[in-house]
């Protein structure tokens, strides 16, 4: 019998689940289109959460066009073709180029697809193309239905994305007892406190999230949705490994704004207007939005203080870096402390007495696992689970023995793969100076060099009172990716 690799795709997790019978209806249409073409199934690929216009992203899809290139495999047999992808661009058909290029055969119950075929790359194109326009008019049916809801008063997304104090529930909007917190939130703004994060220390809320719930129409009763999903092909994007993530939000033509009133307001249309003013004027005023602002610091957000807070930047008369804890530090002005700074990093990083300090560190961490050893570990983990996943479809066990194996398996996996991640690659003398090389002038550069060069190495230093106590730097380096290297000398 010819071998061929059986292809289960379903869009969504839920789709995947014990109780919906998508997977298990594909995989007997499988079993019965391999035995009518006298196919021996050897290797089953099962993706959920793909969507067919994403499937080139999915490491299953990778590892079935690796499998196709064994010239032991005859084919792929999946339920239908929408199964094997729903391009939305002209890039998604390289998967079918694969195909033409392995000479694999398509099984489907219609019939077999010899992409290398004149006749097959014509079926083939149009079979994919009519996948395509398929998932295309089945968006665009789910997006009216749900406009016209939204239209109409209603709720057509997840309980998830329900505005903060608010519910909806049996077709009525109403508002939570957390709504109350929104109504006091108004009425200090209103009252003259301006500080996101005065306010939202003083109703338990977060200070990003309080700025969102000010702005938010609905608790006057209206709703205003002014944003909609960008549905052409460049508004999607993909989440990892091609699983579903969703669409960019663009703003919506002046004439496709919806505007209904939903519910009583719980804030009078005069303080909401009042806040909203209050709010842009202080965004006007943030300097953020202060065209030729002066950046003045250039280690905030590197620095840490000894008691293990982050050092922020404060004004007071001068320019100072201060330990948001206040453990006692003393305030440290900027113009002393980013000069020393600029010192260690043009001196005492580049000199190699430094440098061969970093070496022996990252030769006494060198003692590490073998990778050839574990890298075997985690093939023979991806064999076994293959195992337990073909005696489930055989009936030999059953889903909870399958859970119970794989679960142990997937445990054993991220052991695996954390030590792998924590091999370091061997370093030395040279590697090191050219990492460092471009700092031998950092004290010359202005401050949004520095801030650039900073951020390849992502450091974080620790300082209290003027000293140095450590740095710590992020840049892949053995010896300063576990802990805090002791400071320059």
């Amino acid at each position: 019998m010819k071998r061929a690799i059986e292809l289960i795709r379903v869009s969504t997790e839920s789709q995947a689940a014990e109780n919906r019978a998508s997977i298990p209806a594909q995989r007997a249409i499988n079993r019965q289109t391999a035995s009518a073409y006298g196919l021996a199934i050897v290797r089953s690929i099962e993706m959920s959460d793909v969507s067919g216009a994403a499937v080139l992203m999915a490491p299953e899809i990778q590892e079935l066009v690796t499998l196709m290139n064994d010239p032991g495999i005859h084919g792929v047999v999946t339920r239908e073709f929408s199964r094997l992808m729903r391009p939305e661009n002209f890039c998604d058909y390289a998967l079918l180029q694969a195909f033409a290029d392995s000479n694999t055969i398509l099984y489907i119950p219609e019939g077999p697809i010899d992409f290398s075929s004149k006749t097959g790359r014509l079926m083939g194109t149009i079979r994919a193309a009519i996948a395509g326009m398929e998932r295309t008019e089945i968006l665009e049916r789910i997006w009216s239905a749900k406009e016209e809801k939204r239209r109409a008063g209603g709720f057509a997304q997840g309980r998830v994305c329900l505005p903060y104090g608010v519910d909806f529930n049996n077709g009525k909007w109403s508002y939570t007892p957390e709504a109350e917190k929104v109504r006091e939130a108004f009425r200090l703004v209103v009252a003259g406190n301006h500080s996101y994060f005065s306010v939202a220390r003083q109703l338990g809320l977060q200070p990003y999230n309080l700025r969102i719930i000010l702005r938010n129409r609905i608790y006057t009763g209206v709703r205003v949705i002014d944003q909609k999903r960008d549905t052409s092909p460049a508004g999607k994007y993909a989440g990892k490994n091609g699983r579903q993530a969703g669409r960019r939000k663009i703003a919506r033509a002046p004439e496709e704004v919806i505007r209904v009133k939903v519910m009583e307001p719980l804030i009078s249309e005069c303080d909401f207007n009042k806040v909203q003013a209050i709010l842009d004027l202080k965004k006007s005023k943030s300097w953020r939005h202060i065209e030729g602002f002066n950046h003045r610091f250039t280690y905030n957000g590197f620095l840490t203080c000894r008691c293990g807070s982050m050092i922020y930047t404060k004004f007071r008369r001068d320019d100072y870096y201060v330990c948001r804890d206040r453990c006692g530090a003393h305030y440290m002005r900027r113009d002393v402390l980013d000069p020393k700074l600029d010192l260690m990093f043009t001196k005492r990083l580049t000199s190699d007495s430094f440098l061969k300090l970093c070496l022996m560190a990252a030769r006494r961490e060198g003692k590490t696992i073998d990778r050839q050893r574990v890298t075997a570990q985690l093939d023979s983990l991806s064999a076994r689970r293959q195992r337990i996943l073909d005696s489930y479809f055989e009936g030999v066990i059953n889903s909870t023995e399958r859970n119970t194996c794989l679960a142990h398996i997937e445990r054993q996996r991220t052991i695996a793969t954390e030590l792998l991640a924590r091999q370091s690659p061997a370093f030395d003398v040279e590697t090191l100076t050219q990492t460092f090389h471009a700092f031998v002038a950092f004290d010359q550069l202005k401050r949004d060099q520095k801030r650039m060069l900073l951020n390849t190495i992502t450091p974080e230093i620790v300082v209290k009172d003027y000293v140095i106590d450590g740095i710590s730097i992020g840049i892949g380096v053995s010896p300063m990716d576990t802990g805090s290297s002791p400071p320059p000398t």
